[in-house]
């Protein structure tokens, strides 16, 4: 139940060379790993995280999650791969407004077939008791503060126990106490999961919390020397 990333590279076309993002990119990770991937604005860190979560696809190189590629799955299989497979926290936690943080926390399941809803409410519930919001089931995202919001957005990205966790900047929109507070719980949460998981961040602070630590430079992933 490995990520296997081998000579990833992603190019786009221009008018003269091609633009290219990642190059040789290489990456092992296994279950109960942690990794941040840090680098200024424009070096490729969110092209490998979307790639990694199937949301763009490689120009070269291999892929490998729970031993398949994903790229080799016709559409339907790759969206019902990736809800099942793959949890994401973004800056911007994407909720729906009109909706309770317990609907929000659901929204993955709707995409689902004969599954036993009683058993994802209460998959839900549990993981919004864990983040501390289990008293404002009921409550809409306006009603919650930031950090709150994104508390609901990392119990929604676990609704189905992901293999692998991507977070691109996740405490990015939040003020450092809130962040501090809301990367631990991150961790935690990835912890207990036993899941895979890889933040993208402009933050030191937030990198060093996590166990490992590379760099985006000139495409590459390198050791972080921070």
């Amino acid at each position: 139940m490995s990520l296997t990333v081998q000579n990833l590279s992603k190019e786009y076309p221009t008018r003269g060379e091609p633009l290219r993002v990642l190059r040789d990119v290489n990456l092992l990770m296994k279950p109960g790993d942690a990794l941040a991937i840090l680098g200024p604005s424009g070096s490729g860190k969110s092209t490998l995280l979307h790639i990694l979560g199937t949301l763009d696809t490689p120009t070269s190189g291999c892929v490998r999650l729970a031993d398949k590629d994903p790229f080799a799955l016709a559409e339907k299989e790759l969206a019902h791969f990736r809800n099942r497979h793959i949890g994401f926290v973004f800056q911007d936690h994407y909720l729906l407004p009109q909706c309770s943080v317990l609907e929000n926390v659901l929204i993955p399941t709707l995409a689902g077939g004969a599954e036993d809803r009683n058993a994802l409410e209460k998959r839900a519930r549990d993981l919004l008791d864990k983040v501390g919001l289990g008293q404002r089931l009921e409550h809409r995202p306006a009603e919650l503060s930031g950090g709150e919001r994104q508390r609901v957005a990392v119990a929604r990205a676990l609704i189905f126990h992901p293999l692998l966790l991507l977070a691109d900047e996740p405490t990015g929109n939040l003020d450092r106490r809130t962040a501090q507070t809301v990367g631990r719980l991150l961790l935690d949460m990835q912890r207990e999961e036993n899941t895979m998981l890889i933040v993208v961040t402009h933050s030191p602070d937030l990198a060093r919390t996590l166990p490992r630590q590379q760099e985006m430079a000139d495409g590459m992933l390198e050791d972080w020397r921070g």
